[in-house]
């Protein structure tokens, strides 16, 4: 048996959490593999709307294990907030959510890090979600992470406290008023305390070594689907650096923030939007600025899960899209969203990209810096309401033309389009 891996294409947002809902009771595991409460994975069905930040998009499936793996990093406090959503809702946590010990902790000073360097900036600023995210992973590798296995031992408060003198000094150095400052309405003093009460919380749940534990899962026949965080356009080797995360949102991160082997990896499933989005500053050669782009907007309510920012919005970018597949080594595609392209007549598909005067059908290290300008293949539109169709032979036949189109262009097959927000609202070709 071999671990399945679902993962974004794009700048993310492309709906991962719904198609990871989906595929759900075909798995017996869902791993989040890396990234933090950055993410906002969206899940809706039977009239209800969750959004999880850190929690794997398993876990409405009672019969489903979730873990969350050693490559993400969590904020106790956001984690037991969206775990006192479920809770509300009487989604049962206890018994199927694992957490692995060597998983890093996002600390409150972590965020107003992420909070002093995006000042810092100015004009240059990533559009950080100001979660804690990139110093977190920082620390991480310079080897001064606090991680959770570290919430059990005895010496955790004093490495706490030394690590959290390390940013104030730092925020001192930016001249930062960290005092002030507030963090989801809250002060510093008043965050460490629900902090440390929801650490206190952690401790209650199943607190694993995940590299063993997946492994003897896959050895033992288990179905193991694997759940990316960001996409693969934001990794921070390959993505539009340095408007990337601090994590390898690309498969490869899979090996690292679980613990596989490669090959011990088996279906790629890579999700990207019919049309393209992005959130904050950086590069996105097939942006609209105009009434196009304004009404794939408003069409997709494309507005931040995480951050309610108004997400940047543009034509699909088939470019950009086979870099992905290639990086990623994509054996199967999911189309989301194509229900936002329905009032338009014809649609744009950007097929390649000029820079200073040159062609180009590749995404250079020069995208990341200068301004690439993308050219266009417009294909005819189905002009119809196709929120409802849920069989391949309800197709209109220029939907269809269109998911074929990307199959040639790609080279990969899609498997599934989603329709709608709703878990039923999926086409299975």
């Amino acid at each position: 048996m071999k671990a399945d891996i679902l993962l974004g294409l794009q700048w993310g947002d492309e709906g991962k959490g719904k198609l990871v809902d989906v595929l759900t009771p075909n798995y017996d595991i869902i791993a989040r593999f890396q990234g933090g409460p950055n993410a906002g994975h969206t899940i809706e069905f039977d009239g209800k709307k969750f959004v999880l930040h850190t929690i794997p998009s398993g876990i409405f499936n009672p019969k489903t294990i979730n873990v969350v793996g050693n490559g993400v990093i969590i904020d106790p406090y956001i984690f037991c907030k969206e775990l006192k959503n479920l809770r509300d809702s009487n989604i049962k946590v206890e018994e199927n959510l694992l957490v692995a010990k060597k998983a890093h902790l996002i600390l409150p000073t972590h965020r107003l890090l992420d909070a002093a360097y995006e000042m810092a900036k100015g004009k240059e600023k990533i559009g950080s979600t100001l979660k804690g995210i990139g110093p977190t992973y920082t620390d991480k590798t310079a080897r001064l992470g606090l991680r959770v296995g570290n919430i059990l031992r005895k010496d955790f408060l004093v490495k706490y406290n030394e690590l959290k003198e390390r940013h104030i000094k730092i925020l001192k150095s930016y001249q930062f008023d960290y005092l002030k400052h507030e963090l989801d309405g809250l002060n510093l003093s008043a965050y460490e305390e629900k902090w440390f009460s929801a650490v206190e919380e952690i401790k209650t749940l199943k607190i694993i070594d995940c590299e063993y534990y997946i492994n003897a899962c896959i050895n033992s026949g288990k179905r193991v689907l694997a759940e990316g965080a960001q996409g693969t356009m934001l990794d921070i080797d390959f993505g539009t650096y340095p408007f990337v995360t601090s994590s390898n949102t690309v498969a490869a991160g899979v090996c690292t923030g679980l613990g596989i082997a490669p090959h011990k990896v088996g279906e790629v499933y890579g999700i990207f939007k019919a049309y393209c989005t992005r959130v904050g500053s950086g590069p996105f050669p097939s942006e609209d600025v105009g009434e196009d782009g304004q009404k794939l907007r408003d069409d997709g309510n494309e507005y931040g899960s995480t951050t309610g920012r108004p997400r940047r919005c543009g034509w699909l970018d088939l470019v950009a899209l086979k870099y992905a597949i290639m990086l990623d080594g994509v054996t199967q595609l999911l189309m989301t969203k194509a229900d936002v392209l329905n009032s338009f007549a014809s649609i744009k598909v950007a097929t390649g990209y000029t820079l200073k005067g040159k062609k180009l059908d590749y995404f250079p290290f020069e995208g990341s810096y200068d301004k690439l300008e993308a050219e266009y293949e417009l294909l005819e539109g189905w002009h119809t309401d196709i929120s409802k169709v849920v069989n391949f032979g309800d197709m209109p036949e220029k939907l269809l033309d269109y998911t074929r189109y990307i199959e040639r262009q790609t080279g990969v097959p899609v498997k599934i389009i989603s329709v709608g927000p709703d878990r039923k609202q999926v086409i299975h070709l």
